[in-house]
């Protein structure tokens, strides 16, 4: 668990979730240490990238929502090679793995709508190891708690977090972290 991402969560726990290129300029001013890439394309990422980096920041880049770029293995090399995050998120698991082997830290991104998709994540978190899981909703501690004790991995609480008190019951819960599009958030 000593990786960058750990280290930054524990420094602060916010994370800057970022969807539309005209919130980058808020997410940098803030005192996020992660900032979490929902959007940008095969011209713009690298710029973003590096603009994060600048600022001393971590960034991790979703790699099925970057325009331009195929949600493949051959694309997810260009986005490490090229761009340079500090690691990718993604909800496919063959892409956990070529991201491990070319040694780039893992997100993996889990959408939990009933107990199928929670038991059905838990079993892709173990076949796939990524370093850190995102939940989404956020929002649902009982749930949060069952995958940080059935996974032991680095839990991001993220999706319907909108105020103090969201925050506060996902990180009583057990998660690391907590990404969230809310600008106000970020300030906590």
């Amino acid at each position: 668990m000593g990786n960058l991402l750990t280290k930054r969560l524990s420094e602060n726990p916010i994370v800057a979730a970022i969807k539309s290129v005209d919130k980058l300029d808020e997410a940098l001013q803030s005192n996020v240490e992660i900032i979490f890439l929902l959007t940008g394309d095969v011209f713009n990422l690298k710029e973003m990238v590096d603009r994060i980096h600048k600022r001393r920041k971590a960034v991790f880049v979703h790699v099925d929502l970057i325009e331009g770029i195929a949600a493949d293995p051959v694309g997810l090399r260009f986005i490490c090679e090229s761009v340079e995050p500090d690691g990718i998120i993604t909800t496919k698991g063959h892409l956990i793995k070529a991201a491990k082997k070319m040694k780039v830290l893992t997100i993996q991104r889990l959408f939990l709508l009933d107990s199928l998709s929670l038991d059905t994540g838990i079993h892709s978190i173990k076949t796939h190891n990524p370093d850190a899981v995102e939940i989404l909703p956020g929002v649902m501690p009982k749930v949060t708690n069952q995958i940080v004790v059935k996974t032991d991995k680095p839990i991001i609480a993220g999706g319907l977090i909108k105020d103090k008190n969201d925050v506060i019951q996902s990180l009583k819960a057990g998660a690391m972290g907590i990404s969230t599009s809310a600008e106000d958030i970020w300030e906590l």
